[in-house]
């Protein structure tokens, strides 16, 4: 019986490049996304037009009400096994002064209420079944506070904290919750090259790009998320962080103070 994977958060970096993957593997991949219809239709034809299965879902996963919905619409047309919970949380350094209420909320949202909201529609049909994997990407931030990261550091480490406790309570049901902690810059034009601006990203590129490895590779993190849910459940990862071999890991990083 064919499986569905559904990927929140599904753009040109580690979104599209996990979705990409688990089609060439033979899942049905939801991949949804807030905007950009044309991008989501280019990348759903990709996904076909390689033989694939995948379908596009325009859907804002903080705000809209129909993300219950969606993922029941998706468990129709094939078992949801896997969930890709690849929403950002960065709302950018902002001093304590800068950072207006509703702006730390939303970064609460995007990290947390967003995937509690996922795991309340599919724990119970994966726990129904014995089985069933949720992936969240998550940030160094989730792990190790930093000047200006008053709302994303306290929303990644409130998704760490939501991870552990849905393993916690489900994992002896056979429900699979890895956090991973993407510790460095990731190679994606619509995440990371918004973020620094088409220049800055291009001279990102030059510097550490290409052959150096020194950014790491949406298409390469695809792999090891898909080994994770494939994983027997005797072996088990909770939580694991991927940087590239030129990065120094977070916890030899001095604070920003």
């Amino acid at each position: 019986m064919k499986k569905s994977c559904v990927v929140i958060g599904a753009g040109a970096g580690i979104g599209g490049a996990v979705g990409k993957k688990f089609a060439a593997e033979g899942y049905h991949v939801a991949l949804c996304r807030r905007s950009d219809a044309d991008g989501l239709s280019e990348m759903v034809g990709t996904l076909r037009a390689n033989g694939g299965s995948a379908s596009g879902h325009l859907l804002n996963a903080v705000e809209d009400d129909a993300l219950e919905d969606l993922l029941l619409e998706v468990e129709a047309i094939a078992p949801v096994d896997t969930v890709v919970y690849n929403l950002g949380a960065q709302i950018g350094n902002r001093s304590l002064e800068e950072t207006p209420l509703k702006t730390f909320e939303l970064g609460w949202k995007m990290a947390c209420l967003g995937l509690f909201r996922v795991a309340r529609v599919v724990v119970p049909l994966m726990v129904a079944r014995g089985h069933g994997t949720i992936l969240v990407t998550s940030a160094t931030a989730a792990v190790r506070g930093n000047s200006g990261q008053h709302s994303h550091a306290a929303a990644m480490a409130g998704r760490r904290m939501l991870c552990q406790t849905l393993n916690a309570e489900y994992a002896a049901q056979g429900l699979h919750v890895v956090h991973i902690v993407i510790d460095g810059a990731v190679d994606a034009p619509d995440t990371l090259g918004k973020m620094l601006g088409p220049e800055r990203f291009e001279a990102l590129r030059r510097t550490k790009g290409g052959e150096k490895d020194g950014l790491l590779l949406p298409e390469k993190i695809a792999e090891t998320y898909f080994h994770l849910a494939q994983q027997h459940r005797s072996v088990w990862t909770h939580e694991l962080d991927l940087r590239s071999y030129s990065d120094t890991p977070w916890w030899n990083h001095e604070i920003n103070i």
